[in-house]
């Protein structure tokens, strides 16, 4: 498919960055990115999202489709963003991550300036950027939902999950002055529990963090979602009558509709930026 399409209704606000993260693995995080990319892009708005699994980039094996190059050769320079940049559905683009990467913060200049520099040519071509994180709190996953103007948490009902998110949020406020997060319950039985996910969390994060949580949804675990799962497929469109497919429409219209909370931190070129620690 074609790289770039510059549609002029992307025009019509600066791009916002959101950060899609999670405690641990497991909590069907990148099925959620590639379900909201869907939903946005078929509600008109044009999505690139950033693979930010530099272990285990895997995307665009959910769109049924392997790209050939990813950050990795944008870095070294041996290939161009538009090269590296692959449209995997209308309106939805994909910067693959790659693997092999430490740190990001021990990019030499040289690979650095090559990314801003290359990253400088997709300013407002997009309305949202959503970057699927790596599980857990490592450095990249620190450097990714820092950078972004939105972080998204993703969590089940699982314990383990559940103390994990803590500990992801703890993290990111204590170290890096994080305040506001959205959570998205996934993988549970109805609203009921999604809400009880949720308000458990954030009784916990506002008495021991003193942090700001805002409830965006949840997700149901139904066969749709598990059929997908399997197959390697967008639930959205393989089961769109699904319980899972109309919670993620609500999502992404909650999403639409509200006022983007992170405008301190800018746009897309920002993110970029504040990712190579030159902002």
């Amino acid at each position: 498919m074609s790289a770039i399409s510059t549609n002029t209704n992307s025009f019509r606000r600066q791009t916002r960055t959101l950060s899609i993260t999670s405690g641990k693995g497991g909590v069907g995080k990148t099925t959620v990115v590639a379900n909201l990319a869907t939903m946005l892009s078929r509600m008109g708005s044009n999505v690139l999202i950033l693979d930010g699994d530099l272990g285990m980039a895997n995307v665009d094996i959910m769109f049924g489709t392997r790209c050939k190059y990813s950050l990795k050769e944008l870095l070294n320079g041996t290939r161009r963003i538009d090269e590296v940049i692959t449209q995997i559905e209308p309106r939805t683009w994909l910067i693959p991550g790659g693997t092999g990467f430490q740190e990001l913060q021990n990019l030499s200049e040289r690979e650095k300036r090559i990314l801003l520099d290359q990253m400088s040519s997709l300013k407002q071509h997009f309305d949202y950027m959503l970057i699927d994180t790596a599980p857990g709190i490592d450095n990249n996953v620190m450097y990714f939902n820092t950078s972004a103007q939105e972080i998204y948490v993703v969590v089940t009902p699982d314990p383990s999950s559940f103390a994990d998110a803590y500990a992801l949020i703890k993290v990111l406020h204590t170290y890096h002055h994080e305040k506001k997060f959205s959570i998205i319950a996934n993988q549970v039985r109805d609203e009921q529990e999604g809400m009880a996910v949720f308000q458990r969390l954030s009784d916990v994060s506002q008495k021991f963090l003193f942090v700001s949580l805002d409830y965006l949804g949840c997700i149901p675990a139904d066969v749709g979602v598990r059929r997908a799962t399997k197959s390697q497929q967008i639930f959205v469109k393989s089961a769109p009558e699904s319980l899972a497919a109309h919670a993620i429409k609500r999502i992404s219209e909650k999403i639409s509709t509200s006022q983007n909370p992170g405008q301190m931190k800018g746009g897309i070129q920002f993110f970029w930026e504040q990712l190579m620690g030159v902002a």
